[in-house]
């Protein structure tokens, strides 16, 4: 019977406020029914039963979570007329497929609306996302300073640490950022926000064409964007998160953030190996740009 791992933080981390994204931890709260709390509730003096019942105000990409193919689009002239326009993943469009009701939102306060209807993370959910894991340990490589992780960091990493990776294959990095954030709390030390650990380099050009030919299903990661933010460069003109665009924009690779692979990757370093089963549906909540995920490594 094989060993599981949880690859997942709790929800109600990491603390601080990366890049002032404005996300915040799950609000917890009992339901209320017919003006009464439900929580240890008694629902008649007839019966001994007792219930607990919650609601959640969620973030969806607060904590370990896939970003939706929504997530991402560019500014793209799909129509050849010079003017460019909100596009997504295989030319859906922006205020049509992805949040066309986003202005009557404004309107009327944050009321239900449809989100994505197309490219939502529920397809994610639906195919349940499942298969070969391979982990290359960037911060057994590199430690813990800062590092724009190019193409040539990572194949001697890769090479080093005798990882081969094949099509299909979901690709996980560690960098240890989760590990520490976990143990620091709710107000981590903003130098493990800003100034610490590896990320992929997103203006590196051939590592964007490796991960293009690469052929892996997914791309997931123990830190906040997989790629560098901000970028190693930034060129007029040109997708301020590259990688986030070629993966989600152009290919149609789901990237996992914030994912917690230290235990993982300990295992896998001692035992000599770098494969393992990973299972990792998100949520299946319809319409949204991205979800919470419980990913779990079976070794």
């Amino acid at each position: 019977m094989g060993r599981a791992f949880c690859l997942s933080l709790p929800l109600d981390h990491p603390g601080g406020n990366y890049h002032d994204l404005q996300r915040r931890a799950p609000r917890l709260q009992p339901m209320v029914r017919n003006g009464r709390v439900k929580y240890n509730l008694q629902t008649s003096p007839r019966h001994p039963d007792v219930f607990c019942d919650d609601a959640v105000l969620l973030y969806s990409q607060f904590s370990t979570h896939w970003d939706a193919l929504a997530h991402v689009g560019s500014m793209f002239d799909a129509d050849g007329d010079g003017a460019p326009e909100v596009r997504y993943y295989n030319g859906y469009r922006g205020g049509v497929e992805i949040g066309a009701s986003v202005p009557a939102v404004e309107r009327a306060g944050m009321e239900p609306f449809a989100g994505a209807t197309a490219l939502g993370i529920e397809r994610l959910a639906e195919t349940g996302l499942q298969g070969r894991g391979v982990l290359v340990d960037l911060r057994r490589a590199f430690g813990d300073a800062r590092r724009a992780v190019g193409y040539d960091d990572l194949m001697h990493t890769m090479d080093m640490q005798r990882v081969i990776v094949e099509a299909g294959d979901i690709l996980c990095l560690h960098t240890g950022q989760t590990a520490v954030l976990l143990a620091q709390g709710a107000e981590p030390d903003p130098r493990w926000l800003d100034s610490a650990f590896c990320h992929l380099d997103g203006c590196d050009d051939r590592l964007l064409g490796w991960i293009e030919n690469a052929g892996v299903a997914a791309i997931a990661a123990d830190n906040f964007a997989v790629e560098a933010v901000p970028p190693s460069r930034r060129d007029d003109g040109v997708a301020y998160e590259r990688l986030h665009e070629l993966c989600l924009f152009k290919l149609g690779i789901p990237l996992g953030e914030l994912w917690y692979l230290a235990e993982l990757a300990q295992w896998l370093g001692e035992h000599g190996r770098s494969r393992f089963l990973l299972t990792a549906p998100p949520l299946r909540l319809p319409g949204a740009a991205g979800a919470p995920v419980t990913p779990v490594a079976t070794v």
